[in-house]
């Protein structure tokens, strides 16, 4: 009877122990799970990953390339009926929409986390900031003072000044098949733009000077995201303010004078607050792009806009662009086409290579491995 009592004992105690062995690991798995969680949405490295999984290169170039087709219709609507003919201020209605909408999100805690400052150097910000207020700017004077041929001719310029600061900042090479892909591209588009080139010495001098800091801007976009932590909203609501401070600087010396006559009744305000709306997801699809695949990418993709415009006019609305720019279009999509397909399978084999954070698992174990464990430790109790 006394032998009875102490193995029911034992088995009562046995089981006691395991009942807080199950409790304990339930609540490991549950801190483990908590932790996981609060990695994936308030930390720049789960928010980073959050981006990167629901936005990847195919999603983020199509939704800029959208964006940037809508914003050329506004932006023609607001500069050519709407007579609002001042491109800097224009650019800084843009941002500064941009940074109130971005104060919304930060306000309703819907802002991705940004890495912490010590990470990336304030100079870097504020030169991505700078740069950018002057790349947007100076683009939009030079769609002003010259043609839209004009315009993609300099835009050819950027691709190779990107290859080579990327080599010389980053020692960045790429594949012979990219290259000849987009040398291809560049014929293309220039064929394609070649019968209209009307510029002016102004609008000429502000192409050329508009190369330099788009092709920065675009680097160190791409950079920042791919090398550090930052998410696009993140990396906009640190440099907008700069941006915005910088095209205040701009307005009264690149702007024509007259804008205190500007007539703001409602239709002139709600195209102007329409274009404003577009310039910003532009500004963010333009990130995501960026992140998501290279600086030499993004550059095509805009040059992808223009031919897709032409052709689309020349099989909708019947315009004759002519035969050679139907030709030159035509094959600037097939070089487009090629590298795209080059630069996509490498971003998809990056993204495979990418360390994945597997959530702790709640399911118990089974009873027999318990028993298991729980007889291995009695036993090693035993001398």
């Amino acid at each position: 009877m006394g032998l009875f009592s102490f193995l029911l004992g034992k088995d009562v105690r046995r089981f006691i122990k395991r009942k807080d062995s199950d409790a304990g690991e339930a609540g490991r798995a549950l801190e483990e799970l908590r932790g996981v969680l609060y990695s994936e949405l308030r930390t720049s490295e789960g928010a980073k990953r959050q981006q990167q999984r629901l936005c990847g290169p195919v999603v983020a170039m199509t939704f800029n390339f959208m964006v940037a087709v809508g914003i050329i219709m506004a932006n023609k609507l607001v500069m050519g009926r709407v007579g609002f003919n001042f491109p800097i201020l224009l650019t800084l209605i843009h941002y500064s929409s941009a940074w109130f909408l971005l104060a919304i999100f930060k306000a309703f805690s819907l802002l991705p986390v940004s890495p912490p400052s010590k990470t990336t150097p304030f100079s870097s910000l504020f030169s991505l900031g700078a740069v950018m207020a002057f790349a947007s700017g100076l683009a939009n004077t030079s769609l002003k003072h010259n043609s839209v041929g004009f315009y993609q001719m300099a835009k050819i310029a950027v691709t190779p000044t990107i290859v080579f600061a990327e080599f010389i900042l980053f020692r960045k090479t790429i594949s012979f098949n990219k290259i000849l892909a987009l040398v291809v591209v560049s014929v293309g588009v220039a064929v394609a733009t070649v019968t209209d080139l009307e510029f002016n010495l102004f609008g000429a001098s502000i192409a050329i000077a508009w190369i330099i800091p788009s092709a920065i801007n675009k680097i160190l976009w791409s950079n920042l995201q791919q090398q550090g932590n930052w998410t696009a909203l993140a990396l906009m609501w640190k440099t907008t303010p700069i941006t915005i401070f910088f095209l205040v600087a701009l307005v009264p010396w690149l702007d024509p004078p007259g804008v205190s006559s500007f007539e703001w009744n409602l239709k002139n305000s709600s195209a102007v607050i329409i274009s404003a709306v577009l310039g910003f997801l532009l500004q963010w699809s333009g990130a995501l792009a960026l992140g998501a695949t290279s600086a030499t990418s993004h550059v095509v993709l805009g040059q992808f806009k223009t031919c897709v415009i032409l052709l689309g006019g020349y099989v909708l609305f019947d315009s004759d662009p002519g035969f050679v720019s139907i030709c030159g279009a035509v094959t600037a999509l097939c070089g487009m086409s090629v590298y795209t397909t080059l630069n996509l399978k490498k971003s998809q084999e990056s993204l495979n290579q990418l360390p994945k954070q597997s959530l702790p698992s709640l399911k118990p174990k089974s009873v027999e491995d318990k028993t298991a464990e729980s007889d291995v430790k009695d036993s090693s109790n035993v001398v």
